[in-house]
């Protein structure tokens, strides 16, 4: 019987080159699924070469993953139409704020029955409040979409080092698809309902990661980051039931794609690392991600941006010292000692989220 699905990535990244390894590998095992796996590259010249034209002879990403091969059934396309035309599921994995502009550009030329789901680590906050990836997905190409976070540094998933994820997908048997497509010995799965929840706790982390990162700049020791660790996981869930009320299941901030995220990204991450060379250099987070990541753009102090307009047009910045302080440290000039400003504030009147359930 011939496969009657296709799965295809968005996204050519460091993140997305990986889930090309193991999606890449996965379908070659999965007889529904179609052994290509195309991959969108915005096309760059590498050493005289386009990227495609690497990508496809020598089986590597030598500028967002180097030293890590990808199957030989990955291809390389710099078209994001042909990618995405014949795809039933589509994978979407690249920076928040160049989303719209790519589904702009693919809409109309999808099939009706695709699927999506997005590995996207932002949100898009402002004073009316939260839209996540999923639902711009949703909007613009009117096809389900689900999401997956989780404690995933793309290079140790590229060695092959044991971690966890979590996929967000509201139809039970289109989760053992999606499972099935990223589920790997070393990369284990675990899907649950909340698609919100995942996306959500994917994006803010990334602001808590900044505030580790200027705790390690100042050099203050594991005591102080553990603090603003868990400072930072309230305010995440503080501000999780201000925007959404019951639609996040709390249960969700247990998983890989809330706590177990927190504490990787803050300890390993790359958001952590440029705050902490921000501290160090005085240079800024744009120079920074120029000289240290090839460019590529990081989410963690554009999210607090977009964050702190929420909170401010709310009046609510009280409410939220660390992300207020690690806004006015990467955008106001503030020295970075600051981020302790206001810390003593009370969580425990918080009321939790209930899960789906209880």
């Amino acid at each position: 019987m011939s496969p009657t699905k296709k799965v295809c990535i968005l996204g050519s990244g460091n993140w997305g080159s990986t889930a090309a390894r193991i999606i890449g590998n996965n379908v070659l095992k999965l007889p529904d699924f179609d052994d290509s796996v195309k991959i969108w590259v915005y096309e760059e010249i590498v050493g005289r070469k386009k990227l495609t034209e690497i990508i496809n002879t020598q089986h590597e990403n030598v500028k967002y993953l180097p030293g890590h091969k990808l199957p030989d059934n990955v291809v390389a396309v710099s078209d994001a139409v042909e990618v995405v035309k014949d795809a039933t599921h589509i994978v979407v994995v690249i920076p928040h704020q160049f989303i719209q502009h790519l589904l702009d550009t693919i809409h109309g030329h999808i099939l009706p029955n695709a699927q999506a789901i997005s590995l996207i680590k932002g949100i898009g906050i402002n004073n009316q409040g939260m839209t996540t990836m999923t639902q711009i997905i949703h909007r613009t190409l009117a096809i389900p979409v689900s999401s997956l976070s989780g404690a995933n540094i793309a290079n140790e998933i590229a060695e092959e080092k044991y971690c966890e994820t979590t996929i967000g997908c509201s139809d039970p048997d289109e989760a053992i698809v999606w499972r099935s497509l990223f589920n790997a010995s070393y990369f284990q799965v675990n899907c649950i309902s909340d698609v919100l929840g995942v996306e959500f706790c994917g994006a803010l982390k990334n602001i808590v990661a900044v505030g580790a990162g200027f705790i390690d700049g100042l050099g203050l020791g594991n005591n102080t980051k553990a603090a603003i660790i868990r400072i930072g996981f309230l305010e995440m869930r503080r501000l999780a039931m201000h925007i959404s009320g019951t639609h996040i299941q709390d249960s969700t901030f247990m998983e890989s794609c809330g706590m177990a995220d927190v504490i990787t990204t803050c300890y390993g991450g790359r958001n952590r690392r440029l705050a902490e060379e921000f501290v160090k250099t005085g240079k800024s987070m744009s120079q920074l991600e120029r000289e240290l990541l090839n460019g590529q753009k990081l989410q963690g102090y554009l999210t607090a941006g977009e964050v702190h307009s929420y909170i401010d047009s709310c009046g609510i910045n009280d409410h939220f010292p660390l992300f207020t302080n690690i806004y006015e440290i990467c955008y106001q000039g503030k020295h970075p000692r600051t981020i302790f400003d206001g810390l003593n504030v009370d969580f425990s009147r918080d009321t939790l989220t209930p899960s789906r359930g209880s």
